[in-house]
């Protein structure tokens, strides 16, 4: 009975192997996404072999009960100890493959700072409707936003921050609802923010800086309760800044600087929850409003290089809190207030306007 037995017990584990390892549909899929790719240095893919892709690939995971693969994690900067013995961080050339679209469960996909990968996001990639984290940040990246990306309902994550993409926002991706983080700084994406931007309820962070985007800031930013950090800074907006984002609940980074954002700031900006606030190098005109108090906290506040006119406000002796104040390069006049925060300013603060005088300037 003992040879039987053990015939049974190796076919019983073979088929338990079989049952916990990976399709081959996925399998091959992964394969035909690493021959797209060529990574000299580190060796990543080395551990690419074998029939089950679901143990010791470097960088896939699977899910534990359908044994799919469920996420590709591939970064070009990490503590791994494979970039700790090579003593560099990685490199990688070629382009996403769209067969990776055939991994129909994926769940997240990462592929970033490899700083060579170049070609487009894979237009299929729309149809992964499990993804929940879409992270390509670090590349050479280019073509556009694949236009039906809001089929994505669930994902939360769009980082593809530092590539050369290029085109407009797509309209769809204000449908985006479950998206918490969106980082597209650094490209080359021109054209207006979609109107119904603030459809994304979800939101708390967008980062748009280092575009070409044009058009005015949508007022249905305001809407989106969460958002914390909005940076729409190295573009070319105008018009003005909508009164309503400084009434909006949560909203702690504005960054606005190097537009051509025209019109007055808005006194709503000066008394809400914004602690960093950057409206420098725009042609915003008139006075800074009078209207700091208690609960104006900033540890920055950065006007310069703008047209603003008139004295500075005192009543900014009244605010809780002024970190950095910079209104340089302006066509401001008259005496700066003395005492707090206007102590431990430096005169860079103030230099290049009309007619400011007293400390640290010249006396009046």
């Amino acid at each position: 009975m003992k040879p039987v037995f053990t015939i049974m017990s190796a076919l019983l584990l073979a088929v338990t192997a079989t049952v916990n390892s990976c399709p081959p549909s996925d399998r091959a899929a992964l394969l035909a996404f690493k021959a797209a790719l060529h990574e000299p240095y580190l060796g990543i893919f080395n551990s690419w072999t074998g029939t089950d892709c679901c143990h010791n690939w470097y960088g896939v995971s699977c899910d534990t009960e359908s044994h799919r693969v469920a996420d590709i994690n591939l970064r070009g900067e990490s503590e791994d100890p494979i970039f700790e013995r090579a003593h560099r961080t990685g490199y990688m050339t070629g382009f996403i493959s769209p067969e990776i679209c055939k991994l129909t469960r994926l769940s997240s996909i990462t592929i970033a700072d490899w700083k060579g990968i170049t070609g487009e996001i894979p237009k299929c990639i729309s149809t992964l409707s499990f993804l929940r984290i879409l992270d390509l940040v670090g590349n050479k990246i280019s073509g556009e936003i694949p236009y039906d990306i809001g089929k994505l309902n669930s994902l939360t994550v769009l980082n593809i921050a530092d590539n050369q993409i290029s085109g407009r926002i797509p309209a769809s991706l204000t449908s985006l609802s479950s998206l918490m983080h969106l980082d597209l700084r650094n490209n080359k994406i021109s054209g207006p923010i979609p109107r119904r931007f603030g459809r994304l309820g979800m939101l708390s962070r967008a980062l748009l800086s280092g575009n070409q985007i044009s058009g005015l800031i949508p007022g249905s930013i305001s809407r989106i309760y969460r958002l914390a950090d909005l940076d729409l800074s190295m573009n070319k907006i105008s018009g003005s800044i909508p009164a309503s984002l400084g009434k909006m609940a949560v909203l702690a980074t504005l960054n606005l600087d190097c537009n051509k954002i025209s019109g007055t700031i808005p006194p709503t900006l000066l008394t809400s929850s914004i602690g960093n606030l950057n409206l420098s190098r725009n042609g915003l005109a008139g006075k800074i409003p009078d209207v700091f108090g208690p609960r104006s906290y900033f540890t920055v506040i950065d006007l310069s290089y703008n047209k603003l006119s008139g004295s500075i406000p005192k009543t900014l002796m009244a605010a809780s809190y002024i970190g950095h104040l910079d209104v340089s390069y302006n066509h401001l006049c008259g005496r700066i207030p003395a005492g707090a925060p206007f102590d431990h300013l430096e005169a860079s603060s103030f230099s290049h306007n009309h007619c400011l005088c007293g400390k640290p300037l010249r006396a009046c």
